[in-house]
């Protein structure tokens, strides 16, 4: 079991390799971060800028995806095959927060 409801406190169980997947990209994002912001301090031209803060939102739109996918495939399927079909509604929540 992946996912679990312990009193209304939902956790996700993650190996260590996806743990290590997840931080090895939010660090990534991190850096990024932390590159724009000397970017401003160093007065950079806005167009190199923009550039950046979009690779950091493709960046998080991957990270998302990811975790995005891994959620489809063990914690929806999980909670179906228990009958818990009010997931369905969550990943549609999920979808709506996406656009």
């Amino acid at each position: 079991m992946d996912c679990c409801n312990k009193e209304n406190n939902k956790i996700k169980i993650r190996t260590e390799d996806e743990k290590k997947a997840i931080i090895t990209r939010i660090n990534k994002i991190t850096g990024q971060m932390n590159g724009i912001k000397e970017m401003i301090l160093n007065d950079r031209y806005c167009d190199d800028v923009l550039i950046q803060l979009s690779a950091i939102d493709k960046s998080i739109k991957s990270l998302a995806n990811l975790i995005l996918d891994k959620h489809m495939h063990s914690c929806l399927i999980e909670n179906i095959q228990n009958g818990n079909l009010e997931v369905i509604d969550e990943i549609v929540d999920l979808f709506k927060r996406f656009q």
